[in-house]
């Protein structure tokens, strides 16, 4: 199915990873300055929580439909619609004169999300030259997550240091986007128009010779995407309403820092065996929920940040290694199908735990939902642990 591998060369590889983060970045540009938007259009924390379930609903309804475009287009011409959507998701932020356009642009946030996350995933994988494709799979998960991070970073860094609060992190973002067009234009096409197939709108299934890793490799991704979703949704309201902190610097280094650890974790630890990276993995996550239970409690911000990064490396390590696993028991033609599984269990889990959370936090209060919360992960980290041997003949 794909072009020959004279078609791979590094500067390919750096140009698909480039525009698979750029896109990603903007996904979360808007989580550092929530608080803002809530002073200025004087909405509460629960629509800041119906924001982010429309944007995971764009997610997932775009992986359903997209999940296998790539297939029928081709791998670049899908990276173009999902970085056009992207830029036009910066474009409503930019103009963001309503609330009603906060809506309309995080929709269009999560349909670019689903777009690449899915179809940049492989791309990647595609991309890289056999030198590389050892740690092709971790590039990948590295830049997706390493881009979450990122936006909420600079989000929080150009609303915090420059006097356009709401609309400069929106204007990089667009500069990004332009940026990653011209960057297309060197990322091989990896899908010959003879193995091009009829697009067919259908709900993704594991091939068959995936699904026994794919149960035991999403029970990591739950966990480890559930733990985003929970830092995502309690740590802007921790250092706003707990710490009485409303920097949005502080808000995206505080939530950013464990999308970044992630990223990190993916690459430096990418060539240990698949078992200890799942051991390595699990038990971190676990160590960092605990401190998270620590810091709810003592209102610690240094605690704060300490769990976001043991727990960002046990997320990173868990997710990278579960979708090496099942994209290494999948035939290459059906890796697009076998990816868009995977992603849409992973942000399943990112967004019903922050949606649960945004709804208790209103009722029981931010530390307790936060402390059972984690408790929970660290159940299913457990989980993880113990079936760690099942990657032993994979990844």
């Amino acid at each position: 199915m794909s072009t020959s591998t004279d078609s791979r060369t590094g500067l390919g590889l750096t140009a698909t990873i480039y525009v698979f983060a750029a896109v990603m970045i903007g996904t979360t540009l808007p989580t550092p300055l929530y608080p803002t938007y809530e002073s200025v259009f004087g909405f509460g924390s629960q629509t800041t929580t119906v924001l982010f379930a429309i944007y995971a609903a764009g997610v997932i309804v775009s992986l359903l439909v997209a999940g296998r475009l790539s297939q029928s287009l081709g791998r670049r011409p899908v990276l173009l619609i999902g970085a056009a959507l992207s830029l036009v998701s910066a474009i409503l932020f930019t103009i963001g004169t309503s609330e009603g356009l906060l809506f309309v642009g995080r929709v269009f946030s999560g349909l670019s999300a689903g777009v690449l996350t899915s179809t940049g995933t492989v791309a990647v994988l595609d991309a890289a030259p056999d030198a590389r494709k050892k740690i092709a799979g971790s590039l990948a998960t590295a830049a997706n997550i390493g881009g979450l991070g990122f936006g909420m970073i600079v989000s929080g860094l150009v609303a915090g240091l420059t006097p356009f609060h709401l609309r400069g992190p929106f204007v990089v973002q667009g500069a990004l986007v332009v940026i990653a067009g011209l960057a297309l234009l060197v990322v091989p096409e990896t899908v010959a128009k003879a193995d091009r197939v009829p697009f067919r709108l259908h709900v993704p299934t594991v091939p068959a010779a995936a699904r026994g890793v794919f149960g035991v490799a999403s029970i990591g991704a739950i966990a480890g995407f559930a733990v985003c979703g929970l830092f995502s949704s309690v740590a802007p309201n921790f250092v706003g309403s707990i710490l009485q902190i409303h920097s949005a610097v502080v808000v995206g280094l505080a939530t950013g820092v464990l999308f970044v650890a992630s990223a990190v974790a993916q690459i430096a630890l990418g060539s240990v065996s698949a078992v200890r990276g799942v051991l390595i993995g699990s038990v971190a996550l676990f160590v960092g929920m605990a401190v998270l239970a620590l810091a709810l409690p003592l209102a610690s911000l240094a605690l704060l940040i300490v769990s976001a990064v043991v727990s960002g490396a046990g997320q990173g390590l868990l997710f990278t290694y579960g979708l090496r696993a099942i994209t290494g028991a999948t035939p290459e033609d059906q890796r697009a199908q076998a990816t868009t599984a995977y992603f849409i269990v992973a942000y399943l889990a990112i967004s019903i735990p922050s949606i649960v959370a945004g709804v208790f936090t209103t009722t029981v209060g931010l530390t307790p939902t936060g402390i059972v919360f984690a408790g929970v992960m660290a159940v299913l980290c457990v989980v993880a642990f113990a079936t760690r041997g099942r990657f032993a003949v994979r990844g």
